[in-house]
C-alpha cells in the first residue's frame, strides 16, 4: 500500500474505498457550527476589519494559491514592510501552533489577533480599534442577524472575541485531503521516484498527513535579522529556527521559506542540505501531486455572493 495513503488511513482521513468527510476538531469553547463558519467566511473577505478598509484576510490568503498570496511578504495597510511570508491555510485545524516563529500561539482564535491587532509589524492596523470593528459590523443588519445565529448564548454580541471565534470556525472548515497523492501512488514514474526520495530524505520533518512535524528547525542557517524561534525562547541555538510548513498544495503557494526568499520549488529544494541536483526533478514532480484542485476551487471557501438572502 502507498506509504502516504496508509498514513491517511491511520489518521482516519480515508476509509476503505476512498476519502470520507473529515470533520476537524474544534475547542469546547468555540464549537464549529454552520452559522458560525458562514459568518467567519463573510468576515474573512471583509476589508472593514482593517483600519482604512483596504485589507481583508483574503487579501493575503487567496484561495487559488492555497490561501497564500504569491508574494515574498505582504506590506501592511500603512505600507509597513512585512517580515514573513504568508502561509497557506489548508488543514490548519490540525496544526500544533501558528505563525512561523512563535510556538505560544496555539489556537486559531489567538492567531487571528496577530494580523488584525498586531504592531510588529502593523498589518491590518486595528490595534486599539476593537470598538470601531464592533461599530462597523453592527451597522449592518445582516451582520447583526448572522452574529445572533452564530452566538445565541451571548445574544449575538458583536465584539473582537466573537469575530476571532467566527474566523477561526471558518478556517477549521478549510480541509484539503483530495490531492492525487491521497488517492494512491502517482502513475507518472518520475513522481513515483520522487515519492521514494521524499520518504528517504524528507519525512523526518515533513511527516504525517499534513507533511509537517509542527516543530521548529533551522534549515538554511541563520543569515538575517529575523531570529525566528530565538526571539521567543531567547536561546542562541534557536536563532533561525522556523516552524516546518505543511506541504499541502505546496506547488501553488510559492515563494517559499519564512521570508519568501525561494521563488520556486527547485530553489527551495536546493537550499536543503543533502538534496542532490539530480533528485530535484523527481521531488518536484512528487510535490505537485499534493495539489488539491477541488480545494482550490471549492465555492464554499470563496468570496460569498450573498448573505441573509441578498446579494453582497
Amino acid at each position: 500500500m502507498n506509504y502516504f495513503v496508509r498514513a491517511l488511513l491511520l489518521a482516519g482521513v480515508l476509509v476503505a474505498g476512498g476519502a470520507r468527510s473529515v470533520q476537524p476538531l474544534s475547542p469546547a469553547d468555540n464549537l464549529t457550527t454552520p452559522a458560525k463558519a458562514e459568518l467567519g467566511r463573510r468576515l474573512f473577505y471583509d476589508a472593514d476589519l482593517s483600519i482604512d478598509g483596504t485589507m481583508a484576510c483574503a487579501t493575503c490568503h487567496e484561495q487559488h494559491r492555497g490561501f497564500a498570496d504569491g508574494n515574498s511578504t505582504h506590506p501592511g495597510v500603512h505600507g509597513d514592510p512585512a517580515r514573513r511570508n504568508v502561509p497557506g491555510l489548508a488543514n490548519v485545524a490540525w496544526f500544533k501552533s501558528y505563525t512561523w516563529g512563535d510556538p505560544r500561539i496555539r489556537t486559531l482564535e489567538a492567531q487571528v489577533l496577530v494580523p488584525v491587532l498586531g504592531e510588529s509589524p502593523v498589518e491590518m492596523g486595528m490595534k486599539g480599534q476593537e470598538v470601531e470593528i464592533a461599530r462597523r459590523l453592527s451597522r449592518d443588519e445582516c451582520y447583526r442577524h448572522m452574529f445572533a445565529e452564530a452566538f445565541p448564548k451571548t445574544g449575538g454580541r458583536i465584539d473582537m472575541a466573537a469575530v476571532a471565534q467566527a474566523l477561526a470556525a471558518f478556517e477549521r472548515t478549510l480541509v484539503s485531503y483530495d490531492a492525487p497523492q491521497d488517492r494512491g501512488a502517482p502513475r507518472d514514474p518520475v513522481a513515483q521516484q520522487g515519492a521514494v526520495l521524499f520518504r528517504r530524505d524528507c519525512v523526518s520533518c515533513h511527516t504525517g498527513v499534513n507533511f509537517t512535524d509542527g516543530r521548529f528547525h533551522n534549515v538554511t542557517g541563520w543569515v538575517s535579522r529575523d531570529r525566528g524561534l530565538g526571539e521567543v525562547s531567547e536561546r542562541f541555538a534557536d536563532n533561525g529556527a522556523f516552524r516546518t510548513p505543511s506541504l499541502r498544495n505546496v506547488a501553488v503557494t510559492e515563494p517559499y521559506f519564512h521570508d519568501g526568499s525561494a521563488p520556486s520549488l527547485e530553489d527551495a529544494l536546493r537550499r536543503h542540505a543533502g538534496v542532490q541536483e539530480r533528485d530535484i526533478p523527481a521531488l518536484v514532480a512528487f510535490l505537485k501531486t499534493l495539489t488539491d484542485e477541488a480545494f482550490l476551487n471549492d465555492r464554499r471557501f470563496g468570496l460569498p455572493g450573498e448573505a441573509c438572502g441578498k446579494r453582497l
